[in-house]
């Protein structure tokens, strides 16, 4: 699987191991993902998403449902198929 925030798009970025002699190497920055699993009352089912921590953030602001309906209404495909 692939290091892909399902839900703010957040993938590994490239930069530099710097040394104490700045002698510069290569090096891959990951972001801090998750696997959970929510249960969508609106829908009566539970979805499992990997998700960054700053996504996980916004869920618990808004609420699973509000955030998925938020982003499909922006255009962003979740991979998630909510059942109405």
């Amino acid at each position: 699987m692939s290091r892909i925030c399902q839900l703010t798009g957040k993938r590994p970025i490239t930069g530099n191991n710097v040394s104490h002699s700045k002698r510069r190497t290569k090096r891959r920055f990951l972001p801090n993902l998750l696997v959970k699993r929510f249960y969508v009352p609106e829908t009566e089912q539970w979805i499992s998403l990997k998700l960054s921590s700053k996504a996980l953030r916004n869920i618990n602001k808004l609420g699973v449902y509000a955030y998925l309906k938020k982003l499909e209404r922006a255009g962003v495909n979740t991979g998630v198929k909510l059942k109405f």
